[in-house]
């Protein structure tokens, strides 16, 4: 993951199984990516090509076709430790897999706990992309700040089914 400078940011939206998502993107590197309400769509930047390139390999990944992104992301503003734990994140839980909070943090090496993982997903500026919704604990779900205000797990679970992680609930 390159670490550039959001210059000139520019943000589209896409509608997914999961809701509407924004995406913002300088002309180098993916900088976001969070759920919004329609009536808050951004403009999207016809004249960027990542950003276009990031909404087509989102669309192929809600469409099955996709399972492993191929974008630059910059995750600049995040903390040394955080960056790393992120990082070994995307780089070893692969679509189809999870890891537990615990198993992250003996991967990243930090040294941090468990429990601070939780935290650092939550400070993910680009869920999704770096699959947090991946980390899971060890009885069960865990929680999750994706997703619309009040469905973060609902969301969790709906990704996690997409990709074959979890069973399709039979009801």
């Amino acid at each position: 993951m390159e670490t550039t400078e959001a210059t000139h940011p520019a943000a589209a939206t896409l509608t997914t199984p999961v809701g509407i998502i924004a995406v913002t993107s300088t002309r180098m590197a993916i900088v976001r990516v969070e759920w919004v309400d329609a009536d808050s769509e951004p403009t999207p930047d016809d004249e960027n090509p990542l950003l276009t390139e990031a909404l087509g390999q989102l669309r192929a990944y809600f469409d099955g076709r996709l399972g492993e992104f191929d974008l630059p992301l910059s995750l600049d503003g995040i903390s040394p430790v955080a960056t790393t734990v992120l990082t070994v994140l995307a780089d070893t839980v692969d679509y189809g897999a999870t890891v537990t909070y615990g198993e992250l943090a003996a991967r990243s090496g930090t040294g941090i706990p468990a429990r601070a993982i939780g935290s650092i997903m939550g400070l993910n500026p680009l869920p999704l992309l770096i699959p947090c919704h991946r980390v899971v604990a060890g009885d069960g779900l865990g929680g999750y700040s994706g997703g619309h205000r009040g469905v973060g797990l609902a969301t969790k679970r709906r990704l996690l089914e997409l990709e074959g992680a979890l069973p399709s609930p039979l009801f």
